[in-house]
Protein backbone atom coordinates (compact mmCIF):
# COMPACT_ATOMS: atom_id res chain seq x y z
CA UNK A 1 0.00 0.00 0.00
CA UNK A 2 0.88 3.59 -0.72
CA UNK A 3 0.22 6.74 0.36
CA UNK A 4 1.39 10.51 -0.40
CA UNK A 5 3.81 12.24 2.58
CA UNK A 6 5.10 15.49 3.05
CA UNK A 7 8.75 15.56 4.10
CA UNK A 8 10.19 18.53 6.32
CA UNK A 9 11.24 20.44 2.71
CA UNK A 10 7.40 20.11 1.93
CA UNK A 11 7.92 17.68 -0.91
CA UNK A 12 5.27 15.32 -2.12
CA UNK A 13 6.63 11.72 -1.84
CA UNK A 14 5.31 8.27 -2.08
CA UNK A 15 6.50 6.13 0.86
CA UNK A 16 5.83 2.37 0.84
CA UNK A 17 3.78 1.43 3.67
CA UNK A 18 2.47 -1.97 5.87
CA UNK A 19 5.23 -4.08 3.17
CA UNK A 20 4.87 -6.98 5.50
CA UNK A 21 7.18 -9.64 5.10
CA UNK A 22 7.70 -9.33 1.32
CA UNK A 23 11.42 -9.29 0.51
CA UNK A 24 12.82 -5.73 -0.13
CA UNK A 25 14.82 -4.87 -3.29
CA UNK A 26 17.35 -2.89 -1.65
CA UNK A 27 19.85 -0.12 -2.95
CA UNK A 28 22.58 0.89 -1.03
CA UNK A 29 24.57 3.45 -1.82
CA UNK A 30 28.15 3.86 -0.97
CA UNK A 31 30.58 6.66 -1.89
CA UNK A 32 33.24 4.46 0.05
CA UNK A 33 33.13 0.64 -0.06
CA UNK A 34 35.46 -2.60 -0.29
CA UNK A 35 37.94 -2.34 -1.41
CA UNK A 36 38.10 0.47 0.88
CA UNK A 37 39.45 0.01 4.42
CA UNK A 38 37.13 2.60 7.10
CA UNK A 39 34.20 2.47 9.24
CA UNK A 40 31.77 3.94 6.39
CA UNK A 41 33.26 1.12 4.41
CA UNK A 42 33.19 -1.56 6.87
CA UNK A 43 29.57 -0.61 7.97
CA UNK A 44 28.33 -0.51 3.89
CA UNK A 45 29.04 -4.14 3.56
CA UNK A 46 27.76 -5.46 7.08
CA UNK A 47 24.80 -3.86 6.04
CA UNK A 48 24.31 -5.28 2.43
CA UNK A 49 25.52 -9.01 3.99
CA UNK A 50 22.52 -8.49 6.94
CA UNK A 51 20.01 -7.57 4.57
CA UNK A 52 20.85 -10.46 2.04
CA UNK A 53 20.89 -12.81 4.99
CA UNK A 54 17.44 -11.65 5.92
CA UNK A 55 16.42 -12.50 2.32
CA UNK A 56 15.91 -9.03 0.52
CA UNK A 57 17.67 -8.46 -2.88
CA UNK A 58 20.67 -5.67 -2.07
CA UNK A 59 22.50 -3.77 -4.75
CA UNK A 60 25.29 -1.09 -4.02
CA UNK A 61 26.17 1.51 -5.45
CA UNK A 62 30.11 2.64 -5.34
CA UNK A 63 32.72 3.78 -7.06
CA UNK A 64 34.83 1.04 -9.59
CA UNK A 65 38.51 1.48 -7.85
CA UNK A 66 40.21 1.68 -11.19
CA UNK A 67 40.07 3.35 -13.93
CA UNK A 68 37.27 2.33 -16.77
CA UNK A 69 33.50 2.24 -17.53
CA UNK A 70 30.80 1.31 -14.73
CA UNK A 71 29.90 -2.51 -14.51
CA UNK A 72 28.30 -4.72 -12.07
CA UNK A 73 30.21 -6.75 -9.67
CA UNK A 74 28.61 -10.09 -8.25
CA UNK A 75 29.36 -10.27 -4.90
CA UNK A 76 28.09 -12.80 -1.99
CA UNK A 77 26.54 -10.14 -0.24
CA UNK A 78 25.01 -8.12 -2.92
CA UNK A 79 25.12 -6.82 -6.97
CA UNK A 80 27.94 -4.13 -6.67
CA UNK A 81 27.52 -1.84 -9.87
CA UNK A 82 30.61 -0.06 -9.90
CA UNK A 83 30.63 3.22 -11.13
CA UNK A 84 33.23 5.23 -13.60
CA UNK A 85 35.65 6.98 -11.28
CA UNK A 86 38.88 9.13 -10.75
CA UNK A 87 42.27 8.80 -8.47
CA UNK A 88 42.57 11.93 -6.30
CA UNK A 89 46.25 13.28 -6.28
CA UNK A 90 46.25 14.25 -2.38
CA UNK A 91 44.70 10.10 -1.43
CA UNK A 92 46.01 6.68 -2.36
CA UNK A 93 43.45 5.31 -2.70
CA UNK A 94 40.32 7.45 -2.80
CA UNK A 95 37.89 7.74 -6.00
CA UNK A 96 35.73 10.19 -6.87
CA UNK A 97 32.49 10.10 -9.23
CA UNK A 98 32.24 13.42 -10.97
CA UNK A 99 28.33 13.69 -11.35
CA UNK A 100 27.88 14.35 -14.55
CA UNK A 101 29.18 11.11 -15.45
CA UNK A 102 27.15 8.71 -13.44
CA UNK A 103 23.73 10.31 -13.55
CA UNK A 104 22.90 8.40 -16.35
CA UNK A 105 24.17 5.38 -14.74
CA UNK A 106 22.56 6.08 -12.07
CA UNK A 107 18.97 6.03 -13.46
CA UNK A 108 19.95 3.12 -15.60
CA UNK A 109 20.59 1.36 -12.07
CA UNK A 110 17.42 2.53 -10.79
CA UNK A 111 15.36 1.20 -14.17
CA UNK A 112 16.74 -2.12 -13.74
CA UNK A 113 16.61 -2.62 -10.08
CA UNK A 114 13.44 -1.01 -9.04
CA UNK A 115 14.06 -0.45 -5.51
CA UNK A 116 11.85 -0.45 -2.86
CA UNK A 117 14.08 1.89 -0.59
CA UNK A 118 17.13 3.39 -0.99
CA UNK A 119 19.88 4.20 1.60
CA UNK A 120 22.53 6.59 1.25
CA UNK A 121 25.97 6.25 3.47
CA UNK A 122 27.24 9.71 2.54
CA UNK A 123 25.99 12.95 0.98
CA UNK A 124 28.72 13.38 -1.65
CA UNK A 125 28.47 12.56 -4.85
CA UNK A 126 27.01 8.94 -5.27
CA UNK A 127 25.30 9.74 -2.28
CA UNK A 128 24.04 13.03 -3.55
CA UNK A 129 23.00 11.79 -7.03
CA UNK A 130 21.09 8.67 -5.70
CA UNK A 131 19.13 10.35 -3.27
CA UNK A 132 17.84 13.25 -5.65
CA UNK A 133 16.62 10.35 -8.46
CA UNK A 134 15.12 8.17 -5.15
CA UNK A 135 13.00 11.70 -4.59
CA UNK A 136 12.56 12.37 -8.61
CA UNK A 137 10.88 9.11 -8.00
CA UNK A 138 9.34 9.04 -5.37
CA UNK A 139 10.81 6.09 -3.46
CA UNK A 140 11.20 6.22 -0.06
CA UNK A 141 14.85 7.42 1.08
CA UNK A 142 16.93 6.87 3.93
CA UNK A 143 20.51 8.79 4.51
CA UNK A 144 23.44 7.47 7.50
CA UNK A 145 25.76 9.85 7.63
CA UNK A 146 29.60 8.83 8.77
CA UNK A 147 31.66 11.39 8.23
CA UNK A 148 32.86 15.14 9.90
CA UNK A 149 33.44 17.41 7.03
CA UNK A 150 37.15 17.78 9.35
CA UNK A 151 38.08 13.91 7.49
CA UNK A 152 38.56 15.44 4.42
CA UNK A 153 40.91 18.19 5.45
CA UNK A 154 44.09 16.30 5.13
CA UNK A 155 43.68 15.65 1.91
CA UNK A 156 43.29 19.27 0.47
CA UNK A 157 46.16 21.37 0.18
CA UNK A 158 44.68 24.62 1.18
CA UNK A 159 45.40 26.61 4.28
CA UNK A 160 43.17 26.65 7.57
CA UNK A 161 40.99 29.69 6.63
CA UNK A 162 40.04 28.07 3.50
CA UNK A 163 39.45 24.88 4.72
CA UNK A 164 36.95 26.30 7.41
CA UNK A 165 34.99 27.76 4.39
CA UNK A 166 34.96 24.06 2.99
CA UNK A 167 33.44 22.62 6.45
CA UNK A 168 30.65 24.93 6.96
CA UNK A 169 29.87 24.49 2.84
CA UNK A 170 29.80 20.64 3.55
CA UNK A 171 27.78 20.99 6.54
CA UNK A 172 25.22 23.21 4.70
CA UNK A 173 25.03 20.70 1.55
CA UNK A 174 24.59 17.36 4.33
CA UNK A 175 21.48 19.11 5.82
CA UNK A 176 20.27 19.95 2.23
CA UNK A 177 20.79 16.55 0.78
CA UNK A 178 19.92 14.42 3.58
CA UNK A 179 16.83 16.49 4.50
CA UNK A 180 15.27 14.83 1.58
CA UNK A 181 15.39 11.51 3.62
CA UNK A 182 12.49 9.98 5.19
CA UNK A 183 14.94 9.22 8.16
CA UNK A 184 18.46 10.61 8.93
CA UNK A 185 20.54 8.51 11.22
CA UNK A 186 24.23 8.84 12.37
CA UNK A 187 25.94 5.95 14.73
CA UNK A 188 26.03 8.31 18.21
CA UNK A 189 24.27 10.75 19.99
CA UNK A 190 27.29 13.30 19.62
CA UNK A 191 27.56 12.68 15.89
CA UNK A 192 23.51 13.82 15.86
CA UNK A 193 23.60 16.71 17.85
CA UNK A 194 26.58 17.95 15.84
CA UNK A 195 24.16 17.47 12.74
CA UNK A 196 21.52 19.56 14.50
CA UNK A 197 24.07 22.07 15.40
CA UNK A 198 25.79 22.69 11.90
CA UNK A 199 23.62 20.80 9.14
CA UNK A 200 20.20 22.00 10.78
CA UNK A 201 18.90 18.44 10.75
CA UNK A 202 16.89 18.27 13.61
CA UNK A 203 15.48 14.85 13.79
CA UNK A 204 18.49 12.54 13.48
CA UNK A 205 18.04 9.04 15.20
CA UNK A 206 20.95 7.66 16.69
CA UNK A 207 21.73 4.28 15.94
CA UNK A 208 24.98 2.67 16.47
CA UNK A 209 26.61 0.78 13.24
CA UNK A 210 26.61 -2.30 15.30
CA UNK A 211 29.32 -5.39 15.81
CA UNK A 212 29.29 -8.89 15.50
CA UNK A 213 30.59 -9.13 19.26
CA UNK A 214 30.57 -13.44 19.71
CA UNK A 215 32.60 -13.08 16.11
CA UNK A 216 35.82 -11.52 18.26
CA UNK A 217 35.79 -13.59 21.29
CA UNK A 218 37.48 -17.28 22.38
CA UNK A 219 35.54 -20.18 20.80
CA UNK A 220 35.52 -23.27 23.54
CA UNK A 221 38.85 -24.26 23.73
CA UNK A 222 40.59 -21.72 21.42
CA UNK A 223 43.77 -19.94 23.24
CA UNK A 224 45.11 -17.33 21.96
CA UNK A 225 48.86 -17.43 21.40
CA UNK A 226 50.42 -14.28 23.11
CA UNK A 227 53.70 -12.58 22.97
CA UNK A 228 55.62 -12.65 26.13
CA UNK A 229 55.40 -8.70 26.28
CA UNK A 230 52.94 -6.70 26.88
CA UNK A 231 51.44 -5.33 23.25
CA UNK A 232 49.45 -2.36 22.65
CA UNK A 233 46.79 -2.43 18.77
CA UNK A 234 46.07 -0.04 16.89
CA UNK A 235 43.79 -0.78 13.83
CA UNK A 236 43.08 1.59 11.16
CA UNK A 237 43.72 3.93 7.85
CA UNK A 238 46.90 5.82 8.29
CA UNK A 239 45.73 9.24 8.27
CA UNK A 240 46.86 12.12 9.77
CA UNK A 241 43.58 12.30 11.95
CA UNK A 242 44.35 9.01 13.58
CA UNK A 243 47.01 10.55 15.22
CA UNK A 244 49.38 6.92 15.29
CA UNK A 245 52.02 9.16 15.57
CA UNK A 246 51.00 10.27 18.99
CA UNK A 247 50.70 6.49 19.50
CA UNK A 248 54.39 5.15 18.70
CA UNK A 249 55.76 8.19 20.99
CA UNK A 250 53.82 7.42 23.88
CA UNK A 251 54.90 4.09 23.50
CA UNK A 252 58.46 5.00 23.61
CA UNK A 253 57.28 7.32 27.02
CA UNK A 254 55.89 3.96 28.62
CA UNK A 255 58.00 2.13 31.85
CA UNK A 256 60.47 0.43 30.26
CA UNK A 257 60.74 -1.92 32.64
CA UNK A 258 57.12 -3.01 30.83
CA UNK A 259 58.72 -3.46 27.48
CA UNK A 260 55.47 -2.71 26.28
CA UNK A 261 55.40 -3.36 22.16
CA UNK A 262 52.65 -1.65 19.40
CA UNK A 263 51.50 -3.64 16.62
CA UNK A 264 49.80 -1.21 13.72
CA UNK A 265 47.13 -2.93 11.03
CA UNK A 266 46.32 -0.86 8.47
CA UNK A 267 48.23 0.79 5.68
CA UNK A 268 47.61 4.51 4.49
CA UNK A 269 49.28 8.15 3.59
CA UNK A 270 50.91 8.84 6.28
CA UNK A 271 52.89 5.52 6.47
CA UNK A 272 56.33 6.94 5.42
CA UNK A 273 56.18 9.78 8.38
CA UNK A 274 55.22 6.87 10.54
CA UNK A 275 58.05 5.00 9.62
CA UNK A 276 60.29 7.60 10.02
CA UNK A 277 58.78 8.58 13.78
CA UNK A 278 59.81 4.89 14.36
CA UNK A 279 63.73 5.30 13.50
CA UNK A 280 63.81 8.66 15.30
CA UNK A 281 62.89 7.45 18.10
CA UNK A 282 65.04 4.02 17.75
CA UNK A 283 61.68 2.50 18.03
CA UNK A 284 62.10 -0.20 15.33
CA UNK A 285 62.11 -3.49 17.87
CA UNK A 286 59.41 -2.36 19.54
CA UNK A 287 57.04 -1.55 16.87
CA UNK A 288 55.35 -3.69 13.74
CA UNK A 289 53.35 -2.65 10.93
CA UNK A 290 51.29 -5.61 10.11
CA UNK A 291 49.60 -3.82 7.04
CA UNK A 292 45.90 -4.65 5.57
CA UNK A 293 45.31 -8.14 6.69
CA UNK A 294 42.26 -10.44 6.65
CA UNK A 295 39.15 -10.53 8.61
CA UNK A 296 41.19 -13.80 10.09
CA UNK A 297 44.33 -11.89 11.00
CA UNK A 298 42.57 -8.83 12.26
CA UNK A 299 40.60 -11.46 14.89
CA UNK A 300 43.96 -12.95 16.19
CA UNK A 301 45.38 -9.77 16.60
CA UNK A 302 42.56 -8.55 18.66
CA UNK A 303 42.82 -11.59 21.08
CA UNK A 304 46.58 -11.36 21.18
CA UNK A 305 46.76 -7.44 22.24
CA UNK A 306 46.85 -6.40 25.45
CA UNK A 307 44.99 -3.66 25.01
CA UNK A 308 44.03 -1.60 22.18
CA UNK A 309 44.07 2.07 21.37
CA UNK A 310 42.85 4.90 19.24
CA UNK A 311 44.34 8.03 19.29
CA UNK A 312 42.32 9.63 16.46
CA UNK A 313 40.74 12.74 16.90
CA UNK A 314 37.50 12.61 14.43
CA UNK A 315 35.72 9.29 15.05
CA UNK A 316 32.00 9.02 14.49
CA UNK A 317 32.13 5.71 16.71
CA UNK A 318 34.97 3.72 15.94
CA UNK A 319 34.12 0.33 14.95
CA UNK A 320 37.70 -0.74 15.44
CA UNK A 321 37.29 -0.13 18.98
CA UNK A 322 34.38 -1.70 19.36
CA UNK A 323 35.88 -5.04 17.69
CA UNK A 324 38.86 -4.63 20.56
CA UNK A 325 36.35 -4.68 23.06
CA UNK A 326 34.72 -7.78 21.80
CA UNK A 327 37.39 -9.23 22.53
CA UNK A 328 37.73 -8.48 25.97
CA UNK A 329 40.49 -5.83 25.97
CA UNK A 330 40.96 -3.04 28.09
CA UNK A 331 41.09 0.34 25.73
CA UNK A 332 42.86 3.78 25.96
CA UNK A 333 40.73 6.27 23.68
CA UNK A 334 41.39 9.60 22.79
CA UNK A 335 38.86 12.07 24.55
CA UNK A 336 37.54 13.47 21.45
CA UNK A 337 34.45 12.93 19.43
CA UNK A 338 32.35 10.19 20.32
CA UNK A 339 34.73 7.82 22.08
CA UNK A 340 34.02 8.93 25.50
CA UNK A 341 30.82 7.19 25.23
CA UNK A 342 32.91 3.89 25.21
CA UNK A 343 34.56 4.48 28.05
CA UNK A 344 33.87 4.49 31.61
CA UNK A 345 36.93 5.67 32.91
CA UNK A 346 39.03 3.37 35.27
CA UNK A 347 36.52 0.50 34.74
CA UNK A 348 36.96 -0.72 30.83
CA UNK A 349 39.59 1.72 30.14
CA UNK A 350 41.07 5.24 30.36
CA UNK A 351 40.36 8.46 28.22
CA UNK A 352 43.58 10.40 27.40
CA UNK A 353 44.20 14.01 26.45
CA UNK A 354 44.27 13.92 22.63
CA UNK A 355 47.69 14.55 21.27
CA UNK A 356 49.42 14.46 24.34
CA UNK A 357 51.79 11.46 24.38
CA UNK A 358 52.68 11.88 27.68
CA UNK A 359 49.35 11.76 29.11
CA UNK A 360 48.49 8.46 26.58
CA UNK A 361 51.82 7.03 28.66
CA UNK A 362 50.68 7.84 31.78
CA UNK A 363 47.33 5.94 30.53
CA UNK A 364 48.69 2.64 29.15
CA UNK A 365 51.01 2.07 32.10
CA UNK A 366 47.84 2.66 34.43
CA UNK A 367 46.52 -0.34 32.57
CA UNK A 368 49.57 -2.47 31.81
CA UNK A 369 50.77 -2.11 35.47
CA UNK A 370 47.90 -3.60 36.61
CA UNK A 371 47.47 -7.28 37.41
CA UNK A 372 47.16 -9.78 35.09
CA UNK A 373 43.58 -10.86 36.88
CA UNK A 374 42.62 -6.98 36.88
CA UNK A 375 43.74 -6.20 33.40
CA UNK A 376 41.39 -9.16 32.02
CA UNK A 377 38.63 -7.59 34.53
CA UNK A 378 38.81 -4.63 31.95
CA UNK A 379 38.68 -6.21 29.23
CA UNK A 380 35.50 -8.12 30.66
CA UNK A 381 34.32 -4.78 31.47
CA UNK A 382 34.60 -3.84 27.57
CA UNK A 383 32.82 -6.73 26.52
CA UNK A 384 30.21 -5.82 27.98
CA UNK A 385 29.62 -2.90 26.90
CA UNK A 386 30.24 -3.46 23.54
CA UNK A 387 27.28 -5.97 23.92
CA UNK A 388 24.90 -2.81 23.82
CA UNK A 389 25.55 -2.41 20.45
CA UNK A 390 24.57 -5.58 19.15
CA UNK A 391 24.63 -5.61 14.80
CA UNK A 392 21.65 -7.46 14.98
CA UNK A 393 19.47 -4.61 17.29
CA UNK A 394 20.60 -2.34 14.22
CA UNK A 395 19.75 -4.28 11.63
CA UNK A 396 16.23 -4.99 13.24
CA UNK A 397 15.69 -0.77 13.08
CA UNK A 398 16.87 -0.40 9.64
CA UNK A 399 14.54 -2.96 8.44
CA UNK A 400 12.15 -1.42 10.36
CA UNK A 401 12.60 2.06 8.85
CA UNK A 402 12.86 0.69 5.64
CA UNK A 403 9.51 -0.54 5.49
CA UNK A 404 8.09 2.49 6.29
CA UNK A 405 8.41 3.35 10.35
CA UNK A 406 9.17 7.17 11.18
CA UNK A 407 11.85 8.63 13.38
CA UNK A 408 9.47 9.29 15.97
CA UNK A 409 9.20 5.85 17.00
CA UNK A 410 12.69 5.14 18.01
CA UNK A 411 13.50 8.37 19.08
CA UNK A 412 12.80 9.16 23.15
CA UNK A 413 9.71 11.59 23.41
Amino acid sequence: MNSIATTDQGVLRQVSENKGPRPLKILIAADTYLPDVNGAAVFGLRLAQAMSKRGHDVHVIAARPEQGVSYVEQRPEAAVHRLRSHSVPTHESWRICFPWEIKRDIRRIFDEVQPDVVHIQCHYMIGQATIAEAVRRGIRAIATNHFMPENLEPFLPFPQWFLDIVAKNSWRDMGKIMGKAAVVTTPTPLAAKAMKEHAFLHKVLPLSNGIDSAHYELAPGEVAEKPDHPTVLFVGRLAQEKHVDVLIEAISLTDPDLNVHLEIVGEGEVRSMLDAKVAELGMAGRVKFLGHVDDDELRLAYLRATVFCQPGTAELQSLVSLEAMSASKPVVLANAMALPHLVDDGVNGYLFTPRDPVDLAAKLDLVLKQSPEDIHAMGEGSHDKAAKHAIDKTMDTFEKLYRGRSVDDFLPS
